[in-house]
């Protein structure tokens, strides 16, 4: 199963020869990505319910990366979540998420477990409340050894949220900054927006302009712990140096939104949920908890290819569909097997949500008009999503809803 996941994400990302630089570079990623990439997705699940508008009777399939959107999605009350990935350790992480949540025994053991996920009791817990109910593969998964020979459930225990492809590029920034002379965690010392572009300018800003930065920013790989493959690299470039354009986000991440209520930033500056007393995504708090614990029977994790997931179902099945940034890996043709198979599943009123490296959105041009003309492209609802994004790395948030036939 994992061989013929990682010939999935082959397929979707090696798009030159072996031996050209781009083909290294592309072999390079999908080595990275086959382990453990996202601890926590990194796209914003309250844009995401915004936008798709989810109704008691929805069916929605979406990529399932870290669980924390689809597990966030159960708030908004969907019939049916389906989610999706190639990735073996996210399809792990979903179903551990997903059990925890109804077998733990209550929010104060969930919360430590995945909020703070530092603690020694979370591997107690994890034997006594969710180990008896995992499936077998999930569960050779966690009680099986990383690369230096710890169990991956240990990971709980140490802090999840630095452990990862996503967990390590942090960590691996913040020692950056440090060389620099700088301490990221001072962001979190803001207590209001202006305190923060304060920090942000006088502190952050300036590691982006020296020489070393510039020249690192500018090679692909340093970018894999994003899950940023080289082709979406090109895509976030676009016609700038990439320093200038990260710089731009990360100011976008620390200074246009309250960081008291912003978990992207706080993940991103401290390395984790302030100790599980900083802002958190939909499915940690409290006041959701009875409801996403209720209501996990309702979701179907898929190890799957998205398009194959969706061949394999029947036509008009299906009305909200998330598809992260996957379609930025994907050329022409697997975009059109892609939106072939959503149009043949969307009933009436499907509402399609992606994420964009760069600003417009990648499917004009590309798409056949034959196909695309079917979906009304609500451009200025899709410019208020992507300002609201507290995620703050993606260049555009597009939303796309079936036409009435």
């Amino acid at each position: 199963m994992a061989s013929a996941a990682h010939r999935n994400i082959t397929r979707a990302v090696h798009r030159h020869r072996h031996l050209s630089k781009q083909g290294l570079l592309e072999r390079a990623f999908t080595f990275a990505f086959r382990g453990l990439v996202y601890a926590q997705i990194w796209e914003d699940p309250e844009v995401d319910m915004n936008a798709l508008a989810i109704t008691a009777d929805c069916h929605v399939v979406t990529i399932a990366s870290g669980g924390c959107n689809v597990l966030s999605y159960l708030t908004a009350d969907p019939a049916k979540i389906t989610a999706v990935d190639l990735n073996t350790a996210h399809i792990a992480l979903n179903r551990l998420k997903l059990v925890a949540a109804r077998t733990l025994p209550d929010h104060a053991a969930f919360h430590r477990f995945f909020a703070k996920a530092d603690c020694r009791d979370n591997v107690a817990a994890y034997r006594a409340h969710v180990a008896p109910h995992l499936d077998e593969a999930t569960r050779r998964y966690w009680e099986g050894r990383d690369l230096i020979g710890r169990r991956r459930i240990g990971g709980f225990a140490r802090g999840i949220y630095r452990h990862g492809l996503l967990g390590r590029f942090i960590g691996a920034a913040h020692l950056l900054a440090r060389l620099h002379g700088v301490d990221p965690r001072r962001m979190l010392d803001a207590r209001t927006i202006e305190e923060q572009r304060l920090i942000f300018d006088a502190e952050i800003a300036p590691v982006f302009d020296s020489a070393f930065m510039r020249w690192l920013t500018g090679q692909p790989a340093s970018l894999f712990g994003l899950g940023i493959p080289p082709a979406q690299y090109e895509a976030l470039a676009g016609d700038e140096r990439m320093d200038a354009v990260l710089k731009a986000r990360l100011r976008k991440l620390a200074c246009d939104f309250d960081i008291t209520d912003n978990y992207f930033a706080v993940q991103a500056f401290g390395r984790g949920y302030a100790g599980g007393e900083g802002p958190l995504p939909p499915y940690l708090r409290s006041d959701n908890h009875a409801a996403v614990a209720g209501r996990t029977g309702r979701v179907d994790v898929r190890h799957a290819n998205f398009t194959d997931f969706l061949g394999s179902q029947s036509a008009g099945s299906a009305d909200r569909y998330v598809l992260l940034d996957a379609q930025d890996w994907m050329d022409d043709a697997q975009l059109n097997a892609l939106w072939a198979q959503i149009t043949r599943t969307a009933r009436p009123g499907a509402r399609v949500l992606f994420r964009t490296a760069g600003e417009p959105s990648i499917l004009p041009g590309r798409v056949d008009d034959a196909l695309l003309s079917r979906w009304d492209y609500r451009a200025e609802e899709s410019r208020g999503h992507t300002a609201r994004d507290r995620s703050a790395i993606y260049g555009g948030v597009h939303l796309y809803v079936l036409k009435d036939a």
